[in-house]
């Protein structure tokens, strides 16, 4: 039987062909006085798709329809037959703004909806389904963006209240670009994406057709991610790209202009630190460095300076010291100077920077976003006008974040609201408990009351992270003989996974320096980072215990 094609602004996709059924087996509507067709076969009025030489658009109900006999299963088969074709509709206009294909939404009208009681609903009409369409479409797809929005509700489908639903269903049950039956987003592995003809390409470019082009500017998958953590930080645009160094670097080339001057904090990923302060000035940056919560510090970098930048985690690694995002924001504000929070950390579930002013929130997706220890990626999330200027400079130097890659963040922000749960919970009690015992020096966590930047923390975080860092009372090797004892976390980089994590950032990250060189960063030879994962609490309490009774 042949199979219609679907209006469509990506690659191919072919509706379902209708199934083989013998007419004896073909399930008849009751009649109900308003329609007597039959539900397996829903025609669609073809003549609205004339002008834009579109073929008609057939509704196909599941190929198991007839197995499903109760009135119940064919209700909701009808009823997500029509809520796929206005998905799709929403999706395209909210990835690639305006569209031609909204009519294809609104033809889904001459179907009929069954009721519990075996009667027939008629679908909504033709501008019935135009209205909705057009007024998600306003909405931007669902997420509603107010042009200067004060609270994050305003950014959010009003059916979905919590994080935790968010990170599950946005990018996808909102409506996604990719028109499948699949729960999960389908892998697009495609290097580019053609055109029918050479007046397609002609139209793409000056915007009258919307469509892929080339895999380094865009991705159906990737963009699924970058619309997940767009709703949970309460973004107008995210871009993600092949890792959080990358996104951090792209970020800073992009927005900092050659001959000016950013400012950035002590305590950071060492890194992004090196990055700053060497490869930066070659391009006639000037760089200041202050203490994290030095505001005093800040103040007089903008009043001698022309800053442009501030750049900043919070909290900090490894030391968790957290900067006031509202206050900073303003004063940088005051100057026009713009502020990006580095909330890897804190995650998109304990804190959202932008709320507070800052203009950019930047993630290691490689953390507790992707939170398996599986893939590397990271990402910038913001206004769209400065997003945009990131995704430019992003397309010249050509970090693209591989399409498998994306989908593992997208399974990985499934389960995130779970696992930061699980990770916050284990982290201030194990803190607690690390803060008691005679053998650790000093704990370093913002959920403690003894934090410098407690009641802050408080205040813009909803709970505290997974991540505790503190002194053991010892030198290098006893700390050493510490971690080794240690039977559940792995000795390793990173932090944020499924599974605990520990290491002593002396070696780690700065063995290549002096113990003097070290101290200038304040990592002493005694330190230790640790990042919880979900095991079990008592496990991991009884192996943290037994590895300081070890030494």
């Amino acid at each position: 039987m042949a199979v219609n094609s679907c209006a469509r602004v990506l690659p191919s996709f072919d509706c379902r062909s209708e199934p083989e059924i013998p007419g004896n087996l073909r399930p008849e509507i009751p009649s109900s006085g308003r329609s007597s067709e039959k539900v397996n076969s829903v025609p669609f009025r073809s003549s609205l798709f004339g002008a834009s030489g579109i073929s008609s658009l057939i509704l196909r109900f599941p190929p198991n329809f007839v197995r499903q006999l109760s009135t119940k299963a064919r209700r909701n088969c009808s009823n997500i037959g029509v809520a796929q074709i206005v998905a799709a509709s929403w999706s395209n206009d909210r990835v690639f703004g305006a569209s031609n294909c909204a009519p294809a939404a609104a033809t889904a009208v001459g179907a009929v909806s069954m009721t519990a009681t075996g009667s027939v609903e008629q679908l909504p009409s033709i501008d019935d389904v135009a209205e909705v369409v057009d007024d998600v479409n306003k909405t931007n797809g669902g997420v509603k963006l107010s042009s200067n929005p004060s609270t994050l509700s305003d950014l959010r489908p009003s059916f979905l209240n919590c994080d935790g639903s968010i990170a599950i269903h946005a990018g996808e049950r909102l409506g996604r670009g990719i028109v499948t039956d699949a729960i999960t987003t389908p892998v697009v592995n495609t290097s580019a994406y053609f055109f029918k003809k050479t007046a397609e390409l002609i139209d793409f470019k000056e915007g009258r057709h919307a469509s892929f082009e080339y895999g380094r500017y865009g991705n159906p998958t990737t963009v699924v991610a970058e619309e997940k953590i767009s709703a949970l930080e309460g973004a107008e645009s995210t871009l993600l790209m092949a890792s959080g160094m990358y996104a951090s670097t792209v970020m800073l080339l992009a927005l900092v202009p050659a001959g000016g001057h950013i400012v950035a904090t002590t305590d950071c990923y060492r890194k992004t630190r090196i990055f700053i302060e060497t490869v930066l000035p070659k391009m006639g940056i000037k760089v200041t460095i202050i203490g994290p919560a030095d505001v005093e510090a800040l103040k007089a970098a903008l009043d001698e300076n022309n800053v442009n930048f501030f750049f900043t985690e919070s909290p900090t690694n490894p030391f968790l010291r957290c900067v006031d995002i509202k206050l900073v924001s303003e004063l940088c504000h005051q100057k026009g100077a713009l502020v990006c929070i580095d909330g890897t950390f804190a995650t998109p579930l304990n804190q959202k920077a932008l709320s507070f002013g800052a203009d950019i929130v930047l993630h290691s997706a490689t953390k507790f976003i992707g939170g398996h220890n599986d893939v590397l990626g990271g990402c910038v999330s913001g206004r769209k006008e400065l997003i945009s200027a990131v995704r430019n400079m992003h397309h010249v130097l050509g970090g693209a974040l591989n399409p498998n890659a994306a989908y593992l963040i997208i399974r990985g922000m499934k389960t995130l609201h779970l696992r930061v749960q699980q990770q916050n919970s284990t982290a201030l009690r194990m803190a607690k408990i690390l803060e008691a015992h005679p053998k650790v020096k000093r704990v370093y966590y913002p959920g403690l009351e003894s934090h410098p930047e407690h009641e802050l923390a408080k205040r813009q975080m909803s709970s505290f992270g997974g991540v505790v860092s503190f002194e053991i009372d010892g030198d290098l090797m006893t700390t050493a003989k510490f971690v080794d004892a240690l039977k559940i976390p792995y000795i390793a980089p990173s932090f944020g996974g499924c599974e605990s994590i520990v290491d002593q950032p002396a070696i780690m990250s700065y063995w290549d320096l002096s113990p003097a060189e070290r101290l200038k960063y304040g990592i002493k030879d005694s330190l230790v980072r640790f990042s919880f994962g979900i095991e079990d609490f008592e496990d991991l309490k009884f192996d943290v215990i037994q590895a300081l009774s070890a030494i």
